[in-house]
């Protein structure tokens, strides 16, 4: 990761110094992730954002990665047919298979390889050179995954339930005394419809956001303290800064990984939750 590159890209709107050499260091914000690109009618806010632009590359790069690897397959893989068995072996065996089933996982599997892989580019786009934005630190854009995971999870549900009617009434297991039924079905209506949702969409758009956040401050403060400090601690604590930037990059490249596993694996447990017998 190149620090310069960073702190280049986001100084604008990150370090503010006053005529005379006056000024100060302005922390990043979330305003700092609002990077409009084409503007659709001139004014409005209707515009082709960044993180849309980022996702509609990194929907290209999937596309041409994957199709140029499994198009000749052969017995001996090249190191692209490779990669491409391993991620697809990764998901399927050790999220569709081991948590969903073996009865009915393969119908799942390619929802499961497209939110892993789209949700890891996406996140690795947050260090890489000249690009630099985690798309998933944009909250639109986990909620559109969110939606299409639980689509995927109440459809499933009812048509094993056979009915929207059978589906609720199965929120609340038999045997309760009557007075119960209304409080469980209130809970469990909650955490389906609700509380499960959000809290899929949010984990991976708080840690995105959070993370880069981080990192802009150590690359930013660093970059001003090296080039603003007026004695030698200051300047010395800011290449310490960039020292720290560096390890922490490595660090979030961890973190964007077990996010996009994280979420892969989640979406998998609920539909495991609706394809069982005792859901």
């Amino acid at each position: 990761m190149s620090p310069t590159v960073v702190s280049a890209s986001w100084l604008p709107a990150a370090v503010a110094t006053a005529e005379g050499g006056e000024g100060g260091f302005q922390t990043p914000g979330v305003a700092n992730f609002w990077w409009p690109v084409v503007p659709f009618d001139g004014t409005g806010p209707w515009v082709l954002t960044r993180p849309a632009l980022v996702l509609l590359i990194s929907v290209g790069l999937l596309a041409w990665f994957y199709l140029g690897a499994t198009r000749k397959l052969s017995v001996v893989p090249t190191k692209s047919q490779f990669l491409v068995e391993g991620s697809y072996n990764f998901v399927r065996n050790t999220i569709g298979r081991d948590i969903i089933g073996s009865k009915d996982f393969l119908q799942f599997v390619p929802l499961l390889m497209t939110l892993f892989t789209l949700i890891l580019v996406n996140n690795v786009f947050g260090i890489v050179p000249f690009i630099q934005f985690p798309t998933m630190s944009r909250l639109g854009i986990p909620l559109v995954l969110t939606v299409i995971v639980y689509i995927t999870y109440h459809t499933v549900a009812i048509r094993r339930k056979h009915g929207v009617l059978p589906y609720f009434k199965s929120l609340v297991p038999p045997g309760l005394p009557g007075w119960l039924k209304p409080i469980l079905f209130a809970l469990e209506f909650l955490t389906y419809f609700v509380i499960r949702p959000l809290t899929l969409a949010l984990r991976l758009f708080g840690n995105m956001l959070a993370g880069h956040l981080m990192l802009l401050v150590f690359i930013l403060g660093g970059e001003y303290l090296l080039l603003h400090g007026d004695n030698l601690f200051l300047n010395a604590s800011g290449v310490l800064s960039f020292v720290f930037s560096i390890a922490m990059t490595f660090f979030e490249l961890l973190i964007e990984f077990l996010q996009a596993f994280i979420f892969t694996l989640l979406a998998a447990l609920y539909i495991s939750d609706a394809v069982s017998e005792h859901h």
